[in-house]
């Protein structure tokens, strides 16, 4: 990625953001075509071209119209890109520039501000969801805890949720339910609330290197939220885990793979591999191929003595976040043991199940199982599901109710799942 690229792309950004719509589609299609710029814009990135670059690229996700919860107005999008850059030239190595020109026009970020926030549901009585705040070097962030009725003083496990891009709390745990399974099997389940002042679209920004990286960036939020909690609550600390959807599914993973002492499992829906992206474009190009790391180099391994507990769940109609990446979060957390230099006998076997919800989705799942037969990770493709959490409600954003449950199997996946010691 060139530095006029990167150039490019931050001035299209704030363009957007100033509601110059046609003027940012333009910029991006003469990058991509290798056509000069022209006029006030183009003679800014020119001049910024030739000083170091400052800014801000935000990634955010996307939904198609049909899968879009009913009532919420979609965002305004400019007009189409003329015929001609149905042929522009490729901008970089496996990634089509007409698509990536269409998946930006497709993202609510720089083109349309999140939704209020929702009001909470109403609780069971005796439950409790309770906001917190907490502050390190890295920033601020607030947060949201459900307490369930059941709780009486036991120490209970723990599940971190981490939303999608213009989700929050409230949005979040109506959607997927968690609170509600909550009660029927007691556990606290913790919302981290990505702030506006981060990124304006509340994305988790899953693929700055900043954000990518143990005690640094909003990892470090993160985990401290997660701890803060753990010391302050009775939490039983060999069952913390954490779960997120697209932006925040790639985050779970990233803190999984940065703090394997603190998470026993981590569950991905529609998310992405850890830091198989430095900035906006290797991001984009990332969310549409869904196989190699546009960066060059495959999904990053963890190291350590077993693979890493996950639960994978993607639409294969997924338009926003290629279904590919769902393998690469497999390989990622569960990679064979020849390449991870490790004994023979955790080398994952594979079993296949094919599926059906009564009157809704078909689905596959793939189980990988250790010698012994516990299962190490499984891997669920919905089929005909597009970019939306599977189960979910349709009171939340970005739900698809006629899928498997997510939410259930991934509780049921994450109790099976505690850590061997607890780790403080």
């Amino acid at each position: 990625m060139n530095a006029r690229m990167n150039t490019v792309m931050l001035e299209a950004t704030r363009l957007t953001r100033a509601g110059q719509l046609s003027e940012a589609t333009a910029m991006i299609q003469r990058l991509l075509s290798g056509v000069p710029g022209s006029g006030p814009a183009a003679e800014g990135v020119h001049r910024a071209a030739e000083a170091p670059i400052e800014g801000e690229c935000y990634v955010i996700d996307a939904e198609p119209a049909a899968t879009a919860t009913a009532g919420r107005e979609p965002p305004r999008r400019p007009p189409s890109a003329p015929a001609a850059m149905m042929h522009a030239r490729t901008a970089w190595p496996g990634v089509d520039a007409a698509a990536l020109l269409e998946q930006w026009r497709g993202f609510h970020g720089p083109l349309g501000e999140p939704g209020p926030l929702r009001a909470p549901d109403p609780l069971p009585d005796g439950a409790r969801f309770i906001n917190g705040s907490y502050t390190n070097a890295a920033g601020t962030r607030s947060y949201k805890l459900y307490i369930p009725s059941g709780h009486h003083g036991q120490p209970l496990p723990l599940v971190v949720m981490l939303h999608g891009c213009t989700q929050d709390p409230d949005d979040f745990a109506a959607g997927t339910r968690m609170n509600e399974l909550a009660e029927k099997q007691p556990c606290l389940v913790l919302y981290p609330a990505q702030a506006t002042t981060a990124n304006p679209t509340r994305c988790w920004n899953w693929f700055k290197a900043s954000d990518q990286q143990r005690d640094g960036g909003e990892p470090s939020i993160i985990a401290g939220i997660t701890r803060e909690v753990r010391d302050t609550h009775p939490v039983d600390a060999r069952r913390i885990y954490v779960a997120g959807m697209s932006a925040g599914g790639a985050m779970a993973v990233t803190m999984a793979m940065s703090y394997p002492d603190l998470y026993a499992a981590v569950g991905i829906h529609s998310g992405l591999p850890h830091a198989v992206a430095r900035d906006l474009p290797s991001a984009l190009a990332m969310m549409q191929q869904g196989g190699a790391s546009p960066l060059g180099r495959p999904a990053k391994e963890i190291s350590g003595a077993a693979p890493l507990p996950a639960i994978v769940f993607h639409g294969d109609r997924d338009t926003t976040v290629h279904p590919g990446n769902g393998d690469q979060v497999i390989r990622q957390c569960a990679p064979p043991a020849s390449a991870r230099r490790t004994p023979p006998g955790i080398d994952p076997r594979m079993t296949v199940e094919q599926g059906q919800v009564p009157n809704g989705r078909a689905y596959t799942r793939t189980i990988y199982l250790q010698t012994g037969g516990q299962a190490v990770a499984e891997h669920w493709l919905i089929h005909d599901a597009g970019h939306a959490w599977s189960g979910g409600a349709s009171r939340g954003s970005y739900t698809d109710p006629q899928g498997p449950d997510a939410s259930g199997q991934m509780l049921r996946f994450f109790l099976e799942h505690p850590r061997p010691e607890a780790s403080h």
